[in-house]
């Protein structure tokens, strides 16, 4: 799960205090997730698949592919989330470990 976003960014900011300040979503991704908190933009592609934004939570399989059937409700800018989507957060956390599982 790589997530990224901006110090200064008020969205960034938002979404990291609901994100921190939810119980389930922490134990789940101590128990079951690989994190990755990237607080500077990057230019690499693979980690923007649909444009550079902040902020956005990009959901990665083990084979490295991005799964792009965990994302958020943004018609443009699909991995976008908001402090108001922290419970469709959690619910992609669960399905993206519900998927891993099943598939081994």
């Amino acid at each position: 799960m790589v997530i990224q976003h901006l110090l200064d960014c008020p969205y960034s900011k938002g979404l990291k205090e609901k994100f921190a300040a939810n119980a389930e979503i922490q134990k789940i991704a101590k128990e079951h997730f690989v994190m990755l908190n990237l607080i500077h933009e990057t230019t690499d592609n693979n980690l923007a698949p649909d444009g550079y934004y902040v902020p956005r939570i990009i959901f990665i399989d083990p084979s490295l592919t991005v799964r792009n059937d965990l994302v958020g409700k943004h018609p443009i800018y699909k991995y976008t989330y908001t402090n108001e989507d922290i419970l469709l957060i959690l619910e992609n956390m669960q399905n993206a470990r519900t998927m891993l599982y099943t598939e081994l």
